[in-house]
């Protein structure tokens, strides 16, 4: 083999190992992690904050389809929405729990800043099978307006033969909003 062909031959080999790579579609332009890229360190001043909220969003990294079949895995893509069009909202917390209870990950250790009308996606692949058919999120929100409030949801999408599906769950809050009661003491 000459050595034009052997470098051809190289080239080709590394084309298609490289091809043949699983892309994490986690990674944003410039190949960091899109959630850890959008960290800043700065803390939010508490006396300025006027909304803040937890949030419970489902998510079936599998589902059941028949007797036959018992288990089909899921992609899942976690969507968090500022729909504010003036408003920051801070995210705080975003935690990945399995069927069990038990947390998976925590997906931020600092506060991610969404600008107004602004959108991050996170996607649990497939293969990724810690969460089960019953695995959640609980992501923390915060906002300096009290009319700021973000939409999130999950989307699902699987495979069945040669039929596809896809679904999606809302999250919604979980955090105590129940005023003290108030007693007159006289």
């Amino acid at each position: 083999m000459t050595y034009k062909m052997r470098i051809l031959f190289f080239c080709i080999l590394t084309l298609i190992l490289n091809s043949c790579q699983n892309q994490n579609p986690n990674l944003n332009k410039s190949g960091e992690d899109e959630l850890k890229s959008l960290e800043v360190e700065q803390t939010l001043d508490k006396d300025l904050v006027n909304f803040k909220d937890l949030i419970y969003v489902p998510i079936y990294s599998d589902i059941y389809i028949d007797n036959n079949n018992p288990e089909h895995l899921l992609a899942a893509t976690l969507s968090i929405r500022n729909t504010s069009i003036n408003d920051t909202l801070y995210i705080s917390k975003i935690d990945y729990y399995n069927t069990g209870g038990t947390l998976v990950k925590n997906y931020i250790n600092n506060t991610i800043i969404l600008n107004p009308m602004a959108t991050v996606n996170y996607v649990i692949e497939k293969e990724d099978t810690s969460g089960g058919s019953g695995a959640n999120f609980i992501v923390e929100v915060s906002a300096k307006n009290r009319n700021t409030r973000p939409l999130i949801q999950a989307i699902m999408i699987g495979q069945f033969n040669n039929k596809s599906f896809s679904f999606s769950t809302d999250g919604y809050s979980i955090s105590d909003k129940t005023p003290a009661l108030k007693t007159d003491k006289k």
